[in-house]
């Protein structure tokens, strides 16, 4: 059967986080077609993982032998995490926008996983994994609305998601999340509504769709 990595980065818990709600409708919906499968889960704001760190760095670098002790721990973590990429059939990313980005946990993981002749470079070792982003957001920065030149969270996801380690990316959009909470969005609402009831309908179809392409 196959094997979902699901990683989360929401600082808030369940459903008061949308990608953390959008991201367990699609989980919800993938184990259904697969009771006997394997989640790999990630909870980055529970449980973060170190930040990249020299000897993490240079151990990539460095043939086995010639590591340091604090390389070789170092670099278990990294393989660890890498590990889980590669065992994967698909790839599931809760990545809200903070401060026009994605938060700093996940951008940890992704410097963890990153190793040029491994997961990056001419084959990268999980080309071709595919992979679907929650990237909910509490205004709206799609083309041609004020914002757009604030979206530093699609562009940076897509050249490293797929530029870089090719994986077959798409992602699913809730916006607007903070209309409901903030007075000065009221007239927003119900655009906000319709993202989210939009972002959990993809979120269904697209779990189906890929499970039923991995069973074929």
């Amino acid at each position: 059967m196959a094997t979902l990595l699901h990683i989360d980065s929401s600082v808030f818990p369940g459903e008061a986080s949308s990608s953390r709600s959008v991201t367990a409708a699609f989980r919800r919906t993938w184990e259904e077609r697969h009771p006997e499968g394997t989640v790999i889960y990630r909870d980055l704001a529970a449980d973060p993982v170190p930040h990249i760190t020299a000897d993490a760095w240079s151990a990539g670098y460095a043939a086995p032998a010639e590591r340091t002790p604090e390389q070789s721990a170092a670099f278990a973590a990294r393989v660890k995490l890498i590990e889980e990429l590669e065992e994967a059939d698909a790839v599931l990313i809760g990545a809200p926008m903070y401060n026009f980005s994605i938060p700093s946990t996940l951008k940890t993981w992704l410097d963890g996983v990153l190793l040029l002749g491994r997961t990056a470079g001419e084959t990268p070792s999980a080309q071709g994994t595919p992979a679907i982003v929650v990237a909910s957001r509490g205004g709206s920065y799609a083309t041609g609305t004020p914002r757009e030149g604030y979206e530093f969270v699609q562009n940076y996801l897509e050249a490293v998601l797929k530029g870089t380690l090719g994986l077959d990316l798409d992602f699913i959009v809730p916006e607007l999340t903070m209309a409901p909470r903030n007075p000065a969005m009221a007239e927003l609402v119900p655009l906000y509504e319709a993202s989210r009831n939009r972002a959990f309908e993809d979120a269904t179809a697209k779990a189906k769709e890929l499970a039923e392409r991995l069973a074929a």
